[in-house]
């Protein structure tokens, strides 16, 4: 679309956390902008080959900038919390490291797109840019409030030529049908576990062949993903999910009396905060991911199991869940989630979930 000048005006990326939206949009918005502008498969001109970007010019070089956009994200907070208090409130976040490509992050505490944040976009837009040949803005999340989405679509409607879009999401029906018909949307799909694996053969030496593999199936496709996973973490949190499922299969098997005192010294430790979400979410992923497990298995697909060092532990637990308990499982795991959005208490939460699996 490139090569041919067509590429759209608003285009909605769309993937799993660590499938690579956000480095796909700096990749374009530097080919959109290189001042070399490359083309692969053609030494001269477009006519036999895709514009790439040289990774060496100006423009290319302050967009790359932004690849960090943890680090950048974290130089913002920071500069807006030494502001004064009155300008505090009225400062809203943003990444700029090029002059005429902003990236607009969800604003804390809410984490959500706000709509000062679609109105700086509004009031800049229709500028022509001054270094660059398109202005490009990139919205990293597709949390907008409600203000802030209906704002966005006043600019979808009526698109200046010398600008591009790009929404980033690992959901996108998140977005409003509205925003959704007026942009061209990509999927960005999972890569096999086996090119994954490879990726981090040559990324991440320090692990061996057994964490490489493992995280290449846990990672669910996602490169990005892959190489930030944090194994330690994850197999914290899945031992205390695998307490909770292995007590509610216990009792359901009648091979435990009603003995929940595990159980409780697990789910006391989920309290109030926000590291107590940030723990509570990495379970629930936790959760999803060994209930999905148990599905592979009693279809007869263990070869799709993501968890294989404890595959041992599932096939066990599989001879007593059962598809219908499976089903409950999750979807009373999706009502703990909702029931938390409603501030309901995490452990009280987490006991009713597991105890009313033992009666499925």
């Amino acid at each position: 679309m490139l090569a041919r000048n067509r590429f759209p005006h608003a285009v909605i990326l769309s993937g799993a956390e660590g499938a690579g939206k956000y480095t796909l949009a700096l990749m374009l918005a530097r080919a959109m902008n290189c001042l070399e502008q490359p083309f692969t498969g053609s030494a001269e001109n477009s006519s036999g080959g895709l514009p790439d970007f040289c990774g060496r010019c100006s423009n290319c070089l302050r967009i790359a900038q932004s690849a960090h956009l943890d680090t950048r994200f974290a130089e913002a907070v920071e500069a807006r919390e030494n502001l004064r208090d009155t300008d505090k409130k009225e400062t809203r976040l943003f990444v700029q490291t090029h002059p005429d490509v902003l990236i607009i992050p969800p604003d804390p505490p809410q984490m959500m797109i706000k709509v000062d944040q679609v109105r700086h976009v509004i009031d800049t837009i229709y500028y022509r840019p001054g270094e660059a040949r398109e202005r490009v803005y990139i919205f990293t999340s597709s949390a907008f409030m409600k203000e802030a989405a209906n704002s966005l679509l006043k600019v979808l409607e009526e698109p200046p030529e010398f600008a591009t879009i790009f929404l980033l999401t690992e959901n996108a029906g998140e977005l409003l049908p509205t925003i959704r018909s007026r942009s061209v949307t990509f999927n960005l799909g999972a890569l096999p576990f086996t090119d994954i694996e490879s990726r981090l053969a040559k990324l991440r030496p320090d692990w061996n062949a057994r964490q490489r593999a493992l995280i290449a199936r846990l990672s669910e496709g996602a490169v990005g993903r892959a190489l930030t996973f944090d194994l330690e973490t994850y197999v914290a949190a899945r031992s205390h999910a695998l307490i909770m499922l292995k007590s509610a299969l216990g009792s359901r098997s009648g091979n435990q009396h009603g003995d929940h005192s595990e159980l409780f010294k697990t789910t006391e430790t989920y309290r109030s905060g926000a590291e107590g979400r940030a723990k509570i979410e990495s379970l629930f992923r936790t959760l999803y991911s060994l209930l999905e497990d148990l599905t592979f298995l009693q279809s007869g697909a263990a070869q799709l199991v993501r968890n294989t060092d404890i595959l041992g532990e599932l096939k066990k637990m599989s001879e007593s869940a059962d598809f219908a308990w499976l089903q409950h499982a999750a979807e009373g795991l999706g009502e703990v989630e909702r029931g938390l959005r409603r501030n309901l208490l995490r452990s009280l939460s987490l006991d009713a979930f597991a105890t009313a699996l033992e009666r499925v």
